[in-house]
C-alpha cells in the first residue's frame, strides 16, 4: 500500500495568490511582442563578408 504524500508546508505567497486569483480571475497570459520598426544595418556588407558568408 503506497504511502501518502507529506503536506507541502504552508507559504503566505502562494495563499495570497490562490485568494487573489479567486477574487479578481487569472492574470492574461503573455503574449510575445515583434518588434514592428527594426532598424536597418547602418552600413552594407563589404565584400570580404559577403565572399565569407558564402562558404
Amino acid at each position: 500500500m503506497p504511502r501518502k504524500p507529506k503536506p507541502k508546508p504552508f507559504r503566505a505567497v502562494t495563499a495570497v495568490k490562490e485568494l487573489a486569483r479567486e477574487r479578481v480571475g487569472r492574470p492574461p497570459a503573455e503574449k510575445i511582442v515583434v518588434e514592428k520598426k527594426k532598424k536597418p544595418e547602418k552600413h552594407k556588407p563589404t565584400l570580404g563578408k559577403l565572399l565569407g558568408d558564402a562558404d
